[in-house]
């Protein structure tokens, strides 16, 4: 299972082994998903299910907390 890095309102932040080298963070909840870039700055890449609502939620919440997205990849990536 891949390392969770957040929860919070319902939704679980974590990253993907061996998948690319830009920084990134995948996003579930419910049946609904989404992958955001963290860099250059924070962007929606893709979702499959997500409200409007949800995705600004989620945006939001990884723009709040970008450094510690930021950090978490670099500890476990070595990036």
């Amino acid at each position: 299972m891949p390392p969770t890095v957040l929860r919070e309102r319902g939704y679980r932040f974590f990253f993907f082994s061996l998948e690319e080298s830009r920084m990134h963070v995948h996003v579930h909840r419910a049946g609904s998903e989404a992958k955001f870039w963290l860099e250059p700055k924070v962007g929606l890449a893709r979702d499959y299910r997500m409200s409007r609502r949800q995705l600004r939620e989620v945006e939001e919440i990884i723009e709040r907390r970008a450094n510690e997205f930021i950090s978490a990849w670099t500890r476990y990536f070595g990036a």
